[in-house]
């Protein structure tokens, strides 16, 4: 395809279709990098060491002959220059031969896939719960400054913000889960769970809400939000908060600007000025906030995960801590939390990109 032939494409390609293949493209820079330099950090340990890796399970450790080490050090490329490994390496990933976790007694890429219904679960609800609620509150806050809901909402978002998530945990537990016993950590109780096993529960997804309903089974599902309720409330309230302030900012800058003076001349309603104008207005810098704090988002809910007891994603890397350390579970749950990250920013990318064409438009102009 000469160079006319590809003007012609990407003059004939919609441009959010443009958007997503540049974006797609950015992610996949980016998980190269990351990738590289996690490996980069595993070639640290001598070729040795990491051929004990691909033992057998039962056959490591000063059982294995020196010879036989030599044999997976050829096999396996590890004497091989830094480029070379790495490129057998990314390989594996692509195929799903992800090693053997001896911790775990099983491989790291099917351990992790059948946790991470449960992880899933628990960002979604969070997102649910935290991107309507900053919006709405953070809307409704900076359109009438200096009021009774405003003044609520600042020092919510300020304790939002500034208690650690660790701690907001702890005093949830001790007050819903020890004292008022309304709420519970862990993903489901055992009184439930053996009703489960004796109803021939299937498991369709491994989402307990969503399986739930799909079994029919009512008592399960609010027993599994039961459960969800404390962890969910932890994860969102720092991003409701971020979430928040930056819509309220946005909101008072809007409030004042001509369409909305003119609209309020034209005899609109006052809820029509905020939840169909204004609302238009704040999307685009309320998403990007968002898009800012995926990362943070993954990262603080392997560690709501670890504290209310959820069988996630996060369950590997603490088994695979348990003893020595167990470098397939590690390096896969790096690469797999990266992979997280990188394609939550891409849904917000895309959502944001379909809500407001500026921001699309901005980068097919770069």
């Amino acid at each position: 395809m000469n160079s006319w032939s590809k003007i012609i494409v990407i003059i004939l390609m919609p441009p959010f279709l443009q958007f997503l293949i540049r974006r797609l493209f950015s992610a996949f820079v980016s998980l190269v990098i990351i990738t590289m330099v996690l490996y980069a950090g595993v070639m640290l340990t001598p070729p040795e060491a990491r051929a004990r890796l691909y033992l057998p399970p039962g056959k490591g450790g000063d059982r294995a002959s020196e010879a036989f080490i030599g044999v997976l050090i050829r096999t396996h490329h590890l004497d091989e220059p830094y480029l070379v490994q790495y490129f057998y390496w990314a390989k594996s990933l692509l195929t799903g031969s992800w090693g053997y976790s001896p911790t775990l007694n099983a491989d790291v890429l099917p351990s992790l896939l059948h946790r991470t219904p449960a992880t899933l679960e628990l960002a979604l609800y969070s997102l649910l719960l935290l991107i309507p609620l900053g919006l709405a509150s953070g809307l409704i806050s900076g359109w009438r400054p200096g009021g009774i809901f405003d003044n609520g909402f600042r020092s919510l978002a300020f304790l939002g913000t500034s208690m650690p998530s660790f701690i907001l945990s702890m005093i949830l537990i001790a007050v819903f889960y020890i004292q008022l016993d309304w709420l519970a950590p862990g993903r489901i109780d055992v009184t439930t769970e053996l009703k489960m096993y004796r109803t021939g529960f299937v498991e369709y997804t491994g989402a307990l809400t969503l399986d739930s309903l799909l079994n029919g089974q009512i008592d399960v599902f609010f027993a599994a939000i039961r459960h969800l309720i404390m962890p969910v409330f932890t994860l969102s309230i720092y991003h409701w908060a971020t979430l928040g302030r930056i819509t309220r900012a946005t909101i008072l800058n809007e409030r004042g600007k001509e369409y909305i003076t003119a609209a309020r001349a034209r005899g609109v309603k006052e809820s029509s000025l905020i939840w169909k104008h204004a609302l238009r207005a704040i999307l685009a810098p309320s998403l990007t906030a968002m898009v800012l704090s995926a990362a943070s988002i993954v990262t603080g809910l392997f560690v709501i995960e670890i504290i209310f007891g959820l069988t996630g994603v996060s369950q590997v890397i603490v088994i695979s801590m348990n003893s020595s350390p167990d470098a397939p579970a590690a390096l896969g749950f790096a690469v797999y939390s990266v992979i997280m990250v990188l394609g939550l920013m891409f849904v917000l990318d895309a959502i944001q990109a379909l809500l407001d064409p500026r921001v699309r438009e901005e980068v097919l102009k770069t």
